[in-house]
């Protein structure tokens, strides 16, 4: 296919944390208001005056700082986040706001104040630490209205001046729903027989919006938008299957390249920095106050195995067994990042239900932060592609790669 026009530019906004549209965006007046983990609600974070930038750390190389604070038995995300920041990566952060997604982030970001990591000659920096339930019910909601309005809200308004009213709160998610429709938009074009956008892409496309501010994108996302309407695809597929990512946190676009490259088109994203369900547009009604509403839909959508109630544990087998069914999956590959407490329970569980009880293919890797080339990681995607092909011959069918 012929390349989309942004996506150099796209991968290049992906090269440091401290890309040239967070640098923009702050020349502005704009308050940088870092983040961690997919259960802080981005639209309170983007309020005018604000903007978000979720933390990664891109071309790691050693992490042997944070694995001295840390050891070695906490997920690479977290120790590759500490040693950015000892590094002086985040600097450019007016603020950090983590929830309590797992003990491994709190960890990191417990190192990262200690140490004195961030702030740096910035009076108004603050460290906040939110609290996320672990059930989706009433009681969840009033703890995560709270933790919000407490660690979010408040410290951005005491410490920045930034506008938290009800009008206010209600413009960033217009605003936020406005990049959702056309990530979404975006993301149809990979349900076709001879899809107009690869996985690698889109992911790169999409991660974006996590990491830049939402506002300087969105006359390259109309763009590209607009150029998939007419692009052409390949006359021949180099896929041989399609499948759905499931699982932990994926910010290393080479993953998603090295799946592909191996012969698995990833049509679905379920994964934190993904764009199902993260991407979906959030709907607000006039009858009740939008603070509330927004953490409803965030904790009744989410699909972090932090919630732990049987009904959203079924859930997200569902979830997962319905978007594999919309975007036409032969097959499932459930990731973990190495040492991710919740996301191994749930891998181990997950697989084996949509393997028995769903009845997909099903591979379950876990895997280093940022995998580079992994020869090991390439031959067991190639072989799950050829035993989806194999069981795809035996059926009488024909693969949708």
């Amino acid at each position: 296919m012929k390349d989309l026009k942004h996506l150099i530019y796209f991968e290049k906004l992906l090269l440091e944390a401290n890309n040239e549209l967070v640098q923009q965006a702050q020349q502005e007046g704009r308050i940088c208001v870092a983040y961690t983990c997919e259960n802080t609600p981005e639209p309170l974070l983007n309020l005018p005056g604000a903007f978000s930038t979720r933390l990664r750390a891109p071309r790691t190389g050693s992490m042997e700082i944070a694995t001295y604070y840390l050891t070695s038995f906490l997920c690479e995300y977290s120790r590759a986040l500490l040693e950015r920041a000892v590094e002086g990566g985040y600097n450019f952060a007016d603020c950090i706001i983590t929830p309590d997604g797992c003990s491994m982030m709190n960890r990191c970001v417990e190192n990262m104040e200690l140490l004195k990591t961030m702030g740096r000659d910035k009076p108004d920096f603050f460290y906040e630490y939110m609290e996320i339930p672990m059930k989706s019910d009433d009681n969840g909601l009033n703890l995560y209205t709270l933790q919000c309005r407490n660690h979010i809200l408040k410290p951005l308004q005491e410490h920045y001046g930034i506008d938290i009213s009800e009008e206010a709160i209600r413009q960033a998610v217009a605003e936020h729903n406005r990049v959702c429709r056309l990530i979404r938009a975006i993301g149809e074009f990979r349900k076709g027989e001879r899809p107009t956008i690869t996985g690698y892409e889109f992911h790169v496309i999409t991660l974006a919006t996590y990491v830049c501010p939402k506002y300087l994108l969105i006359d390259k996302l109309e763009e590209t938008l607009e150029e998939l309407k007419t692009r052409e695809p390949d006359e021949v597929s180099p896929f041989r299957a399609r499948v759905a990512v499931v699982g932990s946190e994926v910010d290393d676009i080479d993953f998603i390249k090295l799946v592909e490259d191996s012969g698995a088109y990833v049509c679905a994203d379920r994964f934190c920095y993904g764009s199902l369900p993260g991407r979906d547009p959030i709907v607000l009604n006039d009858q009740e106050d939008a603070l509330t509403q927004i953490c409803r839909i965030y904790m009744e959508r989410g699909q972090c195995p932090r919630y732990m109630n049987t009904a959203k544990m079924d859930a997200r087998r569902t979830y997962v067994n319905a978007i594999a069914k919309e975007y036409g999956a032969d097959g499932i590959i459930y990731e973990q990042m190495k040492f991710c407490d919740p996301w191994a329970y749930e891998k181990m569980l997950g697989s084996h239900i949509l393997r028995e009880e769903f009845n997909y293919p099903v591979l379950a890797v876990d895997r280093p932060y940022a995998i580079a080339s992994s020869g090991q990681m390439r031959t067991r995607v190639q072989a799950f592609v050829e035993s989806i092909e194999i069981k795809t011959i035996q059926k009488g069918g024909a693969s949708n790669g």
